[in-house]
């Protein structure tokens, strides 16, 4: 980042400047290492899952299957069985984060989240209805219809928490609270959706709504691969307000930044993104509130960062799903219970911390 002063220019110390023809960005260190270094780890954890299972697989086996040189049975589990797995925990919980990332800026909340404002239950129930209609969880019929119910769902309930919090543009705390009681809301439908479903239809919705990446294939990786590749590019260029966002609507305004248009329409890719990733896997829990505030700690930046928390969010779910075959395979534990012990204390240290800093 540069200044200019009578005609010299002053580098503040640790930002870059980095042009590209009308757009411009400043580099700084800690993003960037917090990405490369998440990275490494998605890869390092997700090639750790390749080898967990009914059928132990060595790295170097993982390796030879991945460039395919093994024989085709290990090419079949790796290949077939376990990489879409793998694929979807990084695709999900990156959509999550990210999506997590823009409603907390948008709100100036750490709180705000899909899984907080009734998004993810939207989706999950949705897709609960579909399979008291009659839709298996598994199969063809499965992998089309529960993805698409998951996604009306969530897209349907982002909406209604736009609708009902509007009052002459959305103002940051009425659009979290609105959230809160539109997520009680749809809890309840779930709540009454189980008690009334058939035994063997209770048990394929408690799966799926606990959030798990068994089974997952590569019919579930595609469609959440093509909605990041359109989504992620869209809310990047479409992200230069939100750090005005930060400093309250009338700074936005004064800057030049067309408020609600800008919020509304974050608040719909944001809603969109973990749509996509609950039709996916289910509602893996916490996961868009805790990677986005883990991000912001150690980038030390000024708003949750959008690129080093879907970084983040990808680790957490892959790191998830490894504890929960290895150190918890004896009971079939999802993904989703791992990422809801490790997202329950941190949201009550966010409570807390909020807490404290008011009465300070």
């Amino acid at each position: 980042m540069t200044t200019r002063t009578a005609g010299h220019e002053t580098r503040v110390p640790g930002r870059v400047p980095l042009r590209v023809g009308r757009f411009s960005t400043v580099w700084r260190l800690p993003p960037v290492v917090v990405v490369a270094v998440g990275a490494v780890g998605v890869v390092l954890a997700g090639a750790a899952v390749l080898t967990v299972g009914d059928y132990p697989v060595g790295f170097a086996d993982v390796f030879a299957a991945l460039v395919g040189a093994s024989d085709r049975a290990t090419a079949v589990i790796v290949l077939d069985l376990r990489l879409p797995e793998v694929l979807t925990g990084i695709l999900v919980g990156a959509a999550l984060s990210l999506a997590g990332a823009l409603t907390q800026t948008i709100a100036r909340n750490p709180l705000a989240s899909p899984d907080i404002t009734g998004i993810t239950q939207g989706a999950s129930a949705a897709a609960l209805i579909a399979i008291v209609l009659g839709v298996p969880s598994g199969g063809l019929a499965g992998a089309l219809v529960l993805p698409l119910a998951a996604l009306v769902g969530g897209l349907g309930a982002g909406l209604l928490v736009v609708a009902l919090a509007w009052r002459n543009g959305l103002e940051s705390q009425r659009l979290v609270l609105v959230g809160v009681g539109v997520s009680f809301g749809l809890t309840a439908v779930v709540s009454y959706l189980l008690a009334v479903a058939r035994i063997e239809q209770a048990s394929q919705a408690k799966v799926w709504i606990t959030g798990s990446l068994t089974g997952r294939g590569w019919e579930h990786v595609i469609p959440v691969g093509i909605a990041l590749v359109v989504l992620v590019p869209t809310v990047l260029l479409a992200s230069g307000g939100l750090g005005a966002l930060q400093f309250g609507d009338d700074t936005a305004r004064g800057l030049g930044v067309p408020v609600e248009r800008a919020r509304t329409t974050m608040l719909v890719m944001a809603a969109a993104l973990a749509a996509v990733a609950t039709a996916a896997a289910g509602p893996i829990e916490f996961v868009a509130l805790v990677a986005p505030q883990v991000a912001l700690r150690l980038t030390r930046s000024a708003r949750p960062p959008l690129i080093a928390s879907m970084v983040v969010g990808a680790l957490l779910v892959v790191v998830a799903d490894l504890v929960a075959r290895t150190l918890l395979s004896g009971i079939g534990t999802p993904v989703g219970v791992v990422t809801a012990v490790l997202g329950g204390p941190f949201l009550l240290y966010l409570i807390t911390r909020g807490r404290r800093e008011t009465a300070r």
